[in-house]
């Protein structure tokens, strides 16, 4: 089992960075591919983007060239590094992990392991 610890979330203005990070505990994650989710009040959880086992990268069209992911295994934690935030970058983001697949997936129902989340609100 892998539990996983999102942190950093907050509030920011339209234009700002944060940085989240996903901890993760249990076992190594150096055979997962990891990936970030986003809720938002009344909507469907979404894709935001993912890291493989070996390191390739998948982002959303919403968020390409705005966010990168990464990966540091010997610290077992994933990283989400997001740039030039929108007031439509509000929600819930959720770490998740996988290790079924041989490529990562875009649906959440493909995935294992989640984090419990934490509140990205940015301010117009």
């Amino acid at each position: 089992q892998v539990q996983l610890v999102e942190s950093g979330g907050g509030l920011v203005q339209a234009g700002d960075s944060l940085r989240l990070s996903c901890a993760a505990s249990g076992r190594t994650i150096s055979s997962y591919h990891m990936s970030w989710f986003r809720q938002a009040p009344g909507k469907d959880r979404e894709f935001v983007a993912t890291i493989s086992r070996n390191s390739n990268t998948y982002y959303a069209d919403s968020v390409k060239g705005r966010f990168t992911i990464s990966r540091d295994n010997a610290k077992n934690t994933v990283y989400l590094q997001m740039n030039s935030l929108k007031p439509e970058d509000t929600a819930v983001y959720y770490c998740a992990a996988d290790q079924k697949y041989s490529v990562p997936g875009r649906s959440s129902f493909l995935y294992d392991y989640w984090g419990q989340g934490t509140q990205v609100t940015v301010s117009s």
